[in-house]
């Protein structure tokens, strides 16, 4: 056998390979553990499963019960002490170089496993091997990188060890609660890092995950690029998956004047949306006219404000509450439209089972706003509207 392995393959050709072993590894992430398992938005055939089930084994050690138990609770305590591993709590630094020891030691919590880890697979094959026999998998890998490829297998081998830990315990779970841009105002801190998601599957798009957890797919915007949800697409057209849900999505109704039940299921259901475009079509436009003196000085103005008045008021400490009251303070009428803002929340947050209820508070809240004289209020509220929810695909 060549020093360079069964394949004798050049330092480039190796790279390659490495590259296409991860991107494996990724997908298996994305598709199998965490929206099929973690979030069952998407079924899989027994096939691909087992096939996911085998790589996660062979190139992860982790355990699909247990990683699917801690992602739960980090979404079910998001951003709080009992979050696994929130860098608002435990600082940037720790989850992005200890993320996989975060990972460890909450798995290694029977409770959390109890409370979050059913529903994943418990068959045979996952009790006497791929839970038992965690560290033989790697193990395994070592040995077929280095019959593989030589010399060149202990460098890959350990790339392949590093990738998920590093981009998804460290990268997403650290940065991607720190830093970035954010399309929903969801009540926790979650960004999406980057628009293209290529390193890691589309979890790069965090944001939109936390803003609809259940959905199969990450992207929201048309520029949005979402690797995981074209593995799944795939899959669906081969056979092997089936989608259940994706995120709901309102549309304009053209000639639809008359708020009914289609118009209160897409204001509730697709609540995130209607928020970001309440922010983008009334509270932008009245800050400019209401607080604007120039062009410089609106500039400025909105790095200081524009993040205030949409942030969820549980994300706002004392000082910004503050900061918000002057800010609503100079104009009654930033703050009728902010006052409207939180009641259309208040609405979509209700637990009430009482349609009609909520039917009577929609179409008082749009007689309301259009009674206002706000140009800006009146036109977003014609719009609401002619909201229904859009079919899914």
């Amino acid at each position: 056998m060549s020093l360079y392995g069964i394949l004798d393959l050049s330092l480039w050709q190796v790279v390659l390979a490495g590259l296409a072993l991860a991107h494996v590894t990724i997908v298996t992430v994305t598709v199998f553990l965490h929206r099929s398992q973690a979030h069952r938005a998407l079924d899989l055939h027994p096939a691909a499963s087992h096939f996911f089930r085998f790589w996660l084994w062979l190139t992860t050690g982790m355990v699909t019960r247990e990683w699917v138990a801690v992602h739960r609770r980090h979404h079910a305590k998001c951003e709080t002490p009992d979050d696994p591993h929130s860098p608002k709590i435990l600082g940037l630094g720790k989850v992005l170089t200890e993320g996989a020891e975060l990972y460890v030691k909450a798995a290694g919590n029977p409770q959390i496993l109890l409370r979050y880890g059913h529903g994943t697979p418990d068959d045979w094959i996952e009790r006497r091997l791929y839970s038992r026999y965690t560290w033989q998998g790697l193990g395994l890998m070592l040995i077929l990188d280095l019959l593989l490829f030589g010399v060149y297998g202990i460098t890959l081998w350990a790339i392949q060890m590093m990738w998920i830990p590093f981009f998804a315990a460290g990268v997403i779970n650290g940065v991607g609660h720190y830093w970035g841009y954010r399309n929903f105002e969801t009540p926790d801190a979650s960004a999406n890092i980057l628009p293209f998601g290529l390193l890691i599957g589309g979890e790069e798009l965090h944001n939109n995950h936390h803003a609809f957890p259940s959905s199969a797919k990450l992207s929201s915007k048309w520029w949005e690029l979402d690797l995981g949800w074209f593995y799944v697409r795939l899959l669906c057209m081969l056979g092997l998956a089936k989608v259940k849900k994706v995120a709901p999505k309102p549309r304009v109704v053209a000639g639809k004047g008359n708020i009914d039940m289609d118009t209160v299921r897409a204001v509730v259901t697709g609540h995130m949306h209607i928020a970001a475009r309440y922010a983008q079509e009334v509270l932008a436009p009245v800050t400019r006219a209401e607080l604007c003196r120039s062009k410089r000085h609106c500039r400025r103005l909105f790095r200081r404000t524009q993040r205030l008045l949409v942030m969820e008021g549980a994300r706002l400490d004392e000082r910004a509450r503050q900061r918000l009251e002057q800010v609503l303070a100079q104009s009654q009428t930033l703050e009728t439209v902010y006052q409207f803002r939180e009641r259309l929340r208040d609405l979509w947050e209700r637990t009430t089972p009482n349609q009609e209820a909520l039917l009577n508070s929609l179409q008082d809240w749009c007689q309301q706003a259009e009674a206002t004289g706000i140009q800006a209020l009146e036109t977003f509220s014609r719009k609401l509207r002619s909201y229904t929810l859009a079919p899914v695909p």
